[in-house]
């Protein structure tokens, strides 16, 4: 197993007086020629919105982008008539297919924190859509939030236009371990709290372990608890 630790501090980043952004890979002003996209994972953005403010109506086409909020409420309005307002514990995928125009905003009084995340498609040029969920994450488990994989159609998964990706969180208690998939690629974040990763050592909030030939490794939540956001992908 390959592991590639990116720690939070050493991730571009942007700030103005509205937007905090960082990187995970090449994006907008950002471009590294070794650091585009990992597996189907082509955007990992960290973002911080203040109150009032937001991204005006912009395109997207062919990307399947997966909302994931931390703090706060994101408001999402699109060219299809798609309305909905993301939480924390709850799920929102855009399916851009053949083009889709949409804004995001924080209407409420605090910044909203949330991971952005784009996955390459497994079909071009498809209807436009739109999916929000509840996730209960009570189990101490890895639940699956955004899934294609077929081991995923039972469960509460909002569908990804990508069969050979996933992605799951967990909210652990101090203490709490879960062991990560088994793929050829694997996306480890830590959103919130530290963790101990088997054979790679802690990592603190905002870190991230990009894992190659996985072989089911278990993380360990630190003395706060954690919250993890993994992709699993399948060549």
């Amino acid at each position: 197993m390959g592991v590639e630790i990116r720690p939070a501090d050493e991730r571009f980043r942007t700030s103005s007086e509205w937007l905090d952004s960082r990187y995970s890979f090449s994006f907008g002003p950002y471009y590294d020629p070794a650091n585009v996209g990992f597996g189907f994972l082509l955007a990992h953005n960290d973002e911080t919105v203040a109150p009032g403010t937001g991204f005006g109506t912009h395109p997207h086409q062919d990307l399947e982008i997966v909302t994931w909020v931390l703090q706060g409420a994101l408001a999402h309005q699109d060219s299809r008539g798609h309305r909905g307002i993301v939480y924390p514990g709850l799920a929102q995928r855009m399916s851009a297919g053949s083009g889709i125009r949409h804004s995001e905003r924080n209407d409420g009084t605090d910044p909203v924190h949330y991971v952005q995340m784009w996955v390459r498609p497994d079909q071009f040029d498809l209807e436009p859509s739109y999916a929000q969920a509840e996730i209960d994450l009570s189990t101490g488990e890895l639940v699956p939030i955004a899934s294609g994989l077929a081991k995923h159609a039972s469960s509460t998964a909002i569908r990804i236009h990508q069969k050979s990706a996933g992605m799951s969180v967990a909210r652990l208690d101090p203490g709490r371990a879960v062991q990560l998939p088994s793929a050829p690629h694997v996306h480890l974040f830590v959103a919130q709290g530290t963790v101990s990763l088997e054979g790679a050592g802690d990592l603190g909030t905002a870190d991230a372990a990009r894992l190659s030939g996985a072989d089911g490794p278990r993380v360990t939540a630190g003395p706060a608890g954690a919250e993890l956001l993994v992709w699993e992908m399948y060549d």
